[in-house]
């Protein structure tokens, strides 16, 4: 399993550790998140393929990850976002936030999560390993739906909307 950027509260890297580890020690670590909007005003959200360790099954936005070790932010994020949803498009940072959260298997997440925003229009191509769905929706639409079925979602991605 890869090694990932683990940092200290001011969010500078402090180095790198296993990334089950640092779930598992709930280690603060670097993520980054990514959301798409499409010319229409509709984001695109992902379902996380049900195979994944943590947080699988559940609807998030359009792609995110960890910074890994020997990887940039720009460069990796441009990466994931291709691996992920099959396409790649500019990218502009929005914002950053801090959460901790524990998953009903024990693990912890507790990271400093960097949100870039992107506009993006055309048909994704998902990996399967990490997508088993993906969707556009508006902000209202989704919103809607995490008051209605919040266990539907990723804890970040409610912070996301709830920043939005």
């Amino acid at each position: 399993m890869e090694s990932i950027a683990l940092v200290s509260p001011s969010d500078c890297i402090t180095g790198y550790a296993p990334k089950l580890l640092v779930h598992q020690q709930g280690l603060l670590h670097r993520a980054f998140s990514i959301v798409v909007f499409n010319d229409k005003g509709e984001m695109l959200l992902q379902k996380r393929a049900a195979t994944k360790y943590h947080w699988g099954g559940l609807w998030k936005n359009t792609c995110c990850s960890h910074l890994i070790e020997g990887k940039d932010m720009e460069t990796y994020m441009h990466e994931r976002l291709q691996h992920e949803m099959g396409f790649d498009c500019d990218l502009k940072f929005a914002f950053s936030f801090h959460y901790t959260a524990k998953f009903d298997n024990g693990l912890i997440e507790n990271e400093i999560d960097h949100v870039y925003t992107g506009k993006w229009n055309g048909t994704p191509l998902p990996d399967p390993t990490e997508a088993d769905d993906y969707r556009w929706a508006t902000l209202n639409e989704i919103k809607t739906e995490i008051e209605k079925k919040p266990d539907s979602f990723t804890y970040w991605f409610k912070e996301i909307i709830g920043r939005i």
